[in-house]
């Protein structure tokens, strides 16, 4: 009997080393609500999926609890919340990291402090009955693409992998609105298009279309950017704001489907809609090579089609800034030199 009082007893006493522990953890982890009246700050966005853990961040009260009071300046795309970060309207903007690069290249003093999305989703559409079902019956055609997007760099590399320049195909400025009608009525005989809108298409014209990936191996990158004059004097508050956007992070990895109802209804979208989405995103906090890699590619791409007065790519990784998450999730920056 007195050996298995001892036994419950060292138990007990293991049990309760364990909690301390744990506890002990937890307190170093998570940071205490912060004293005195929050910051404020501002975030400008489109209505777009990459912007999912700032959603989550905002509904979850996680940017309070870090000592942030965060304003969404909601704009109609990600290029136009850049655009408003550079007038001052927004501190920081949410959106891909190709206008970044375009301002990089166009002598804009600013900077990338987080990537918050990777995703791959980019297609090219090409129609049957305009004679489109290989690759090479590109060339001579008519391609609707938003122009200076993403979408833009993502067709020109395709084109050029297959041989095909940019010079022998005939582009179509078109949003992204405006293409499944395009592709209907013969305006254009093919698309840069997304993966929800090539689920519609695919829908609409059956088995008439022919559709390749877009994008290869690189995904496109969802980042948050600001001006170097704000970045250079709010170190404390970018700070506060990629630790609550890294609790958003682990809330959608521990809560998926809450995660993704609080995105929906921000977007006001469909269950289908966001249920196809979801899965094409990889919402995390970090900073890694890829993103190096890739804004090289872009600004090579944009000199050599002349979309820039630039002739020479800079050092982009002078136009990312890891202090901030080197302060709160020092393992997610993977940069070279």
């Amino acid at each position: 009997m007195n050996r298995r009082l001892a036994a419950l007893a060292l138990l007990a006493l293991i049990a309760a080393v364990i909690l301390v522990g744990a506890g002990a953890w937890y307190l170093l982890n998570t940071p205490p609500p912060s004293s005195g009246p929050p910051e404020l700050i501002t975030i400008g966005t489109g209505p777009v999926e990459l912007a999912g853990l700032i959603y989550i961040a905002e509904d979850r009260g996680f940017f309070l609890h870090n000592g942030l009071t965060v304003t969404i300046l909601e704009y109609d795309s990600a290029l136009a919340a850049v655009a408003g970060m550079e007038k001052g309207e927004a501190d920081l903007s949410a959106s891909t990291e190709y206008p970044i690069v375009g301002d990089v290249l166009g002598a804009k003093s600013i900077s990338i402090i987080g990537c918050i999305d990777k995703y791959q989703t980019t297609y090219l559409v090409g129609m049957n009955d305009r004679g489109i079902r290989t690759t090479s019956d590109l060339a001579g055609k008519r391609i609707g693409v938003h122009h200076e997007s993403i979408g833009e760099f993502y067709l020109g590399r395709f084109l050029g992998l297959n041989g095909i320049r940019l010079d022998d195909v005939t582009l179509v400025d078109l949003s992204p609105a405006q293409l499944e009608g395009a592709l209907a009525d013969g305006t254009i005989d093919a698309a840069i298009i997304w993966n929800l809108d090539r689920q519609t298409i695919q829908q609409r014209f059956g088995s008439t279309t022919a559709i390749w990936p877009a994008q290869g191996d690189q995904p496109t990158f969802g980042v948050l950017a600001g001006r170097n004059d704000w970045i250079d004097g709010h170190g404390t508050a970018i700070g506060k704001a990629l630790r609550a956007i890294g609790e958003a992070e682990e809330y959608a990895v521990g809560h998926p489907a809450e995660a993704r109802a609080i995105l929906q209804r921000r977007l006001n979208t469909t269950n289908a809609h966001m249920a196809a989405a979801w899965s094409d995103h990889r919402f995390a906090v970090s900073l890694d090579q890829s993103l190096v890699v890739a804004t090289n590619d872009e600004g090579r791409w944009m000199i050599a089609n002349n979309m820039t007065n630039a002739t020479a790519i800079p050092d982009f990784r002078g136009y990312i800034s890891t202090e901030g998450l080197e302060q709160v999730k020092p393992e997610a920056v993977r940069i070279v030199g």
